[in-house]
């Protein structure tokens, strides 16, 4: 049996044994750091200026052929860099206290599952724990700051931009965008981990179609808390 085989196999199992909703909550938790990073490129893009360092948008201040911004000033390389390191963090963070993760073979139907199961001989396995979970955190909050700067750039073709601090309010284009492209991201180029088995598609499908009221929900807790300046 090859490890592609075991983890879609393994998937399998724990969809049919978990049932889709709560299968859908364990892909949640497995790319839980890719998901939170649009609030850590919020903290990074929001306080590192406080500090005298940016921000530095990554378009440069440049318009597209339309006239208006490639991306905006709220895409910035601070928050780009800074979500996705601090996205490796939390990942570090969860395995640190999930232990070792188990083999594949003897993984139960849980929503928390370490999401390190499977990724031995994988391009992200370092030989420990932490650094792969770094790796992968910081590969899934990258993917997920692709995402969102992909929705930037077609809400801008829209029209729709920044006024200052307050951002432009376009929900399917700022949600959509991030959770696709991480979920096709891990799908591609997270190699046989069961993270990546295709037989959690479904569940990842459902996902995003939430995704928009998670989205929402996060942005009015940071609202309230004071990182956001408005609640979308």
């Amino acid at each position: 049996m090859t490890l592609i085989s075991l983890a879609s196999q393994q998937a399998e199992v724990i969809v049919t044994e978990l049932g889709m909703i709560s299968a859908a909550l364990m892909v949640l938790w497995l790319y839980l750091p890719g998901f939170l990073a649009n609030t850590f490129a919020m903290m990074w893009g929001k306080w590192l200026p406080k500090t005298g360092y940016g921000p530095w948008p990554i378009d440069g201040g440049r318009n597209w052929k339309d006239g208006n911004r490639i991306l905006g000033d709220g895409k910035t390389w601070n928050g780009l860099i800074g979500g996705a390191l601090t996205s490796g963090l939390m990942s570090m963070l969860i395995v640190m206290q999930m232990g070792e993760p188990t083999a594949m073979s003897d993984t139960s139907a849980t929503i928390f599952i370490n999401p390190l199961t499977g990724y031995e001989g994988n391009w992200w396995d370092t030989g420990s724990h932490l650094t792969s979970a770094f790796i992968l955190g910081t590969f899934l909050g990258f993917s997920c700051l692709v995402g969102d700067s992909t929705g930037s750039f077609f809400k801008r073709r829209r029209g729709l931009k920044r006024e200052g601090d307050v951002s432009s309010k376009a929900p399917l284009l700022d949600t959509l965008p991030f959770a696709i492209m991480v979920f096709a991201f891990g799908l591609l180029f997270l190699g046989d981990a069961l993270i990546s088995a295709n037989d959690l598609l479904i569940p990842m499908v459902i996902i995003v179609i939430i995704t928009p009221i998670l989205h929402r929900t996060f942005n009015v807790i940071g609202y309230k808390i004071g990182w956001k300046d408005v609640p979308y």
